[in-house]
């Protein structure tokens, strides 16, 4: 029996993990996919952390954007999650001063930092922005984060201090028991737990009426990218956005954590919760926003596009707190942007809820918050990668050029919590195939060591899980991975 299970594997419930393992709570992860961080908004987002100008005034998402943005720095160097305090710019255009007026004062509410800025100072922030923005509000507490890395470091410090994690666990049914809960996955697995925090993304509207809980009217709202290669920009520019509107910030250009440039999102509403698929319109629409701000932009260096669908609740607010309809559960939904930023803060936020329903949420004193990261190496002196490739050949032995991944650094993260399963698991904990060739030349050998780790044939081994198997069968004696453990 766990007394919290925390249903969805996304930022905001490994973090809310995290923070639950803290104390000495026995807590679940239930995860539908076979990864955390691989569906849903934090899969596929812009890795902003806001400074706090846009949210409404009074709202759960205004407190909690600036407060999470503020424990932001602290959480990425225990983690050790590449953290940059670069700023946003909110561009404006002559006869638009009115409107980055009323977006400077309403941030100035909510306890961001803000200022007005004119065309000298854009120059000075960012040079080669349109000539037709004349003025900005400029935030410099704002910061740029990989979503991905920040889900996968909170999971696997949860795990390092004893939460438990449960993988290609769609809960299809909830039942009560006494008072608390059976929570049943597809394949007929059960968990079992005296509460539960329903943070399930996209699907938390569903899984609230499994629990006939209250009814969470969310909207699917499908927001398309374009990457581009490293080394077309400096990794402290400003992230820039244009006037938001009724449907969001709109298009950015942005540095990535990792170094990259990104380019979006669109703002469309689907019907379908898992339409993941990008459109020639959509990425048309990201490069004409994204060239009226920086004209210059080359996007003959773009290296892939994707998608992110994001849950937009029909409140316009977060739905935080405790259920009213059902003892014991914990609403945790509705986090659209900036939910990243927030997360952090939304896991207090959890925390101190469970706390009223009777668990006991007190520190333990032995709680480790560090987190070491195989990013680690390569930023190391060449010495120093040097003696460690005298100790361990592995590290000497590239497997992604682009990315410049070893063998070794692919061979530490499937010894770490969470540990992956599946290629896209390697690809987002060590970047391997994040380059401009996206896997062409390294997904087989990154293949060849996830099989030889779990021992398994190479045509079991998946991009994604069951259903995305890279091979079809072997053509010939002797084409089977070997099998064992990892060297």
């Amino acid at each position: 029996m766990f007394d919290t299970a925390v249903i969805g594997g996304g930022v905001v419930g490994c973090l809310i993990a995290r923070e639950l393992s803290r104390t000495r709570l026995k807590v679940a992860v239930l995860e539908g996919a076979a990864d955390v961080a691989m569906k849903g908004a934090s899969a596929a987002n812009s890795g902003i952390a806001h400074a706090g100008f846009d949210p409404e005034p009074g709202t759960l998402m205004a407190a909690l954007n600036v407060e999470g943005s503020a424990r932001m720095p602290a959480l990425c160097a225990e983690l050790h999650v590449p953290f940059v305090r670069n700023g946003s710019l909110v561009l404006g255009r002559a006869g638009e001063e009115g409107a980055l007026q009323a977006l400077c004062e309403r941030g100035k509410i909510n306890g961001a930092e803000v200022s007005l800025i004119g065309r000298a100072g854009l120059e000075e922030l960012r040079p080669g922005i349109s000539p037709a923005f004349t003025a900005a509000l400029w935030a410099p507490k704002g910061g740029i984060v990989c979503p991905y890395q920040l889900t996968i470091a909170a999971m696997g410090n949860a795990m390092d201090n004893g939460a438990e994690l449960f993988t290609d666990f769609r809960v299809v049914r909830v039942v009560r028991e006494g008072k608390g809960f059976v929570l049943e996955a597809e394949d007929g697995r059960t968990v079992r737990c005296r509460t539960a925090v329903n943070a399930a993304g996209i699907h938390a509207d569903e899984v609230s009426a499994l629990f006939g809980a209250e009814k969470i009217g969310l909207t699917p709202r499908k927001g398309e990218y374009l990457l581009l290669e490293k080394g077309i920009c400096r990794p402290g520019d400003p992230t820039l956005f244009t006037l938001p509107d009724e449907r969001g910030k709109g298009v950015l250009v942005s540095p990535t954590a990792d170094g990259n440039l990104i380019l979006g999102p669109t703002a469309q509403d689907s019907a379908d919760k898992e339409d993941t698929a990008t459109t020639a319109e959509g990425l048309r629409k990201v490069r004409e926003k994204a060239l009226e701000m920086v004209p210059d932009l080359p996007l003959n260096r773009v290296i892939t596009s994707f998608c992110g669908v994001r849950a937009v609740p029909a409140g316009g607010d977060f739905v935080l707190g405790l259920s009213k309809i059902v003892p014991g559960l914990v609403q945790a939904a509705g986090i659209q942007s900036p939910g990243l930023t927030s997360s952090p803060a939304i896991a207090a936020f959890v925390r101190a809820r469970l706390g009223e329903l009777g668990l006991d949420v007190a520190e333990r004193p032995d709680f480790r918050p560090e987190r070491p990261s195989v990013h680690d190496f390569g930023s190391l002196p060449e010495e120093r990668k040097n003696e460690i490739i005298r100790r361990d050949p592995a590290f000497g032995r590239m497997v992604c050029r682009c990315e410049h991944i070893s063998e070794g650094e692919i061979l530490a993260v499937l010894r770490q919590n969470p540990r992956p399963t599946t290629l896209d698991g390697i690809k987002r904990r060590t970047r391997a195939g994040m380059g401009r060739c996206q896997g062409g030349f390294c997904s087989p050998l990154a293949a060849e060591l996830l099989s030889r780790y779990l021992g398994v044939p190479l045509e079991e081994i998946t991009l994604k899980g069951k259903g995305s198997e890279l091979l079809a069968g072997t053509t010939g004696k002797g084409a089977k991975a070997p099998k064992g453990g990892a060297r």
